[in-house]
């Protein structure tokens, strides 16, 4: 797989999870206000998906071949980057 190929696996994943989910940045809130309340503290959307991105290396660490989790750390990336440039 090339990089061009795995960007546009994982254009298709967010597209798809949209579908599923709903606007990634109300869900990546919602999760915020979720943790925020589980934490007593609180977490904003941004770290959320910083969140997600250790808990997708933590995992490649044991699994370093899983292309799964690349692709969801690449994803959780680009959703991070929507996020910090509004």
């Amino acid at each position: 797989m090339t990089a061009a190929e795995a960007l546009a696996q994982v254009q298709a994943i967010i597209r798809q999870r949209g579908e599923s989910y709903g606007n990634a940045r109300s869900n990546m809130a919602e999760t915020a206000k979720r943790m925020s309340l589980t934490m007593g503290y609180t977490v904003t959307p941004e770290s959320v998906c910083l969140l997600m991105i250790d808990l997708k290396l933590a995992r490649l660490k044991e699994t370093p071949g899983h292309l799964d989790s690349v692709l969801d750390v690449m994803g959780y990336a680009a959703l991070l980057a929507e996020l910090i440039t509004d």
